[in-house]
């Protein structure tokens, strides 16, 4: 009975391990030197080395032949640690020993000598489960151990260990693998148990394992039991969920054609395969984000990257604009973190691809959508003569008013809308304002009307400021008088309002008159709010 590959499988050495080249080079030259720190502590995600990694230094550190970076893995002490039964290499899983009871029981024997090995050798996983009273107990500890004792931490969330805890230890940070790594690695294993297998289909399972060899191996594990003889891309898509990336090419050139009936026939073959969607997702904004590198920055596409779907993707990027990749990139995104919240998920996959068809811009129209009308600028008032009458003569006597360059002057015919916009009000005064129409302007005598409906608006202060805010703008004395009036008034307010009504009736014909919008009301049966149109 075999073992399963990520035990069988297991690097007994440094030079088997996979990557990490930074951490083992800094071990492999402490050892070499035997300038050795008596706690170690080793971080990364799951499955990229850490508890190997400390398992190999504690047979460095107790191997017969000597401390060495290249432990014999023949003495009994070699042996023992491979078999996992070494009385000095002490390992304890902190996740199911949390109680500080447990903590002081393991330390009670730090103080005596090894006694089979050179070092005795503490190796806590998952270091980070530990409560804070078991890390009081153990911090007296790393702080002044015995020469005799190493400790040896992993953990995979470094953040919750405490400061002094961190502070006392030499740390190393194990990476996560690249795909393209995994499975050349994955293709050795193979190759030396002389199995078949598809390039392709070691690919899939690197991409699914995220960086983690050990989570590769067990998938490959779970391959193997899939296959009569070869290891076929086929049964790793059927095991994983996932699709081959013809499929997801064929997505991509629907999009492309913008052939909706394309797209909603792969939906549906995609229910019939029961597929994980969200694997599928993963793939194609795995595909999208190569896609858009190849378009952005060709002259730096590594030799590795340029495998058998490259010129497939090559194809695709030629045809796709890099703005649809950059809204397709951000749709896929968003749709893998909602999909878990649709009652089925096809249904959920297929608006994502209705989604990116419907959002793509159309390249007939020269200009998006744009419910948004701007209103007519008003001109800026020109600066005019004030006709006054002399008292004597009755004769008019032109008069030019000095006013700092930053007022304005009222025009040849008063204004009121233009007036109120110069005058320096706001609040309850420019309510009012807006609300007054303009009777007669003479002999330094203003006479506004206020509709009856609106009389609560005046009163002898606010009218007062807007006298003063009048005077302030014309530069000469002006009296005020305001009457109400029973009729209907065209009023700056109600000459805004209808400006508005107007400006949102010509945005929300523009709207529908656009051939993205007949296009969306016509793909989702939808109708147009109205309310929702706003023009400026």
């Amino acid at each position: 009975m075999h073992p399963v590959l990520a035990r069988r499988w297991r690097p007994r050495t440094f030079e088997q391990v996979l990557g990490q080249t930074h951490a083992l080079k800094a071990l492999t030259n402490a050892l070499k030197t035997e300038r050795l720190h008596h706690a170690y502590l080793f971080t990364g995600t799951r499955g990229v080395g850490k508890t190997t990694i400390a398992r190999i230094f504690a047979k460095s550190l107790n191997c017969e032949q000597g401390i060495t970076p290249t432990p014999c893995d023949q003495c009994s002490a070699c042996v023992s640690i491979n078999e996992g039964r070494f009385v000095d290499l002490i390992e304890v899983d902190a996740a199911s020993r949390t109680k500080v009871e447990d903590t002081r029981d393991l330390l009670d024997n730090v103080q005596y000598a090894p006694t089979q090995g050179r070092f005795k050798v503490y190796l806590i996983d998952e270091v980070h489960m530990l409560s804070n009273h078991s890390f009081n107990a153990l911090l007296k500890t790393l702080e002044e151990p015995p020469p005799h004792v190493k400790f040896l931490l992993a953990t995979t969330d470094p953040q919750r260990l405490p400061v002094t805890v961190l502070s006392r230890c030499l740390q190393f940070h194990l990476k996560a693998m690249p795909a393209i790594q995994i499975a050349n690695y994955l293709a050795s294993q193979l190759d030396r148990e002389q199995t078949a297998y598809d390039p392709a289909a070691l690919q899939v399972l690197a991409q699914a394992a995220q960086g983690s060899v050990r989570d590769a191996l067990s998938l490959l594990d779970q391959a193997l039991s899939f296959t009569d003889g070869t290891l076929k891309t086929a049964d790793v898509h059927s095991m994983l969920g996932t699709l081959e990336h013809d499929v997801l090419y064929r997505i991509l050139d629907a999009l492309i054609a913008h052939d909706a009936g394309a797209l909603f026939a792969i939906s549906r073959e995609l229910a019939q395969r029961a597929v994980d969607y969200i694997a599928v997702l993963a793939d194609l904004i795995s595909l999208l984000h190569r896609i858009a590198v190849i378009q952005k920055v060709p002259d730096h596409i590594r030799a590795e990257d340029q495998d058998e779907q490259y010129e497939a993707l090559l194809r695709i990027a030629q045809q796709l604009k890099p703005a649809d990749v950059q809204l397709y990139y951000q749709l896929a995104l968003v749709g893998r973190r909602d999909l878990p919240l649709v009652p089925q998920m096809a249904d959920g996959f297929e608006m994502i691809l209705l989604r990116m068809l419907a959002f793509r811009p159309l390249s007939a129209p020269a200009q998006a959508i744009e419910p948004i009308v701007a209103a007519p600028k008003i001109q800026p008032l020109e600066p005019i003569a004030i006709k006054q009458f002399s008292a004597a003569t009755e004769a008019p006597l032109e008069v030019t008013a000095k006013l700092p360059e930053s007022k304005k002057r009222i025009p040849d015919e008063f204004n009121w809308c233009e007036v109120i916009t110069a005058l320096n009000i706001t609040g309850p005064v420019l309510h009012l304002a807006q609300q007054c129409a303009l009777q007669s302007f003479k002999e330094n005598e203003l006479v506004l009307q206020l509709e009856s409906k609106q009389a609560a608006l005046l009163s002898e202060r606010i009218q007062q400021r807007l006298e003063g805010a009048l005077k302030e703008y014309l530069a000469q004395p002006i009296r005020l008088t305001i009457i109400t009036s029973s009729s209907p008034l065209e009023t700056p307010a109600s000459i805004k309002q209808q400006e508005n009504k107007a400006a949102q009736q010509k945005a929300l014909e523009d709207f529908q008159q656009d051939p993205l919008t007949e296009q969306f009301t016509r793909l989702f049966d939808a109708q147009i709010d109205a309310d929702a149109i706003r023009g400026v």
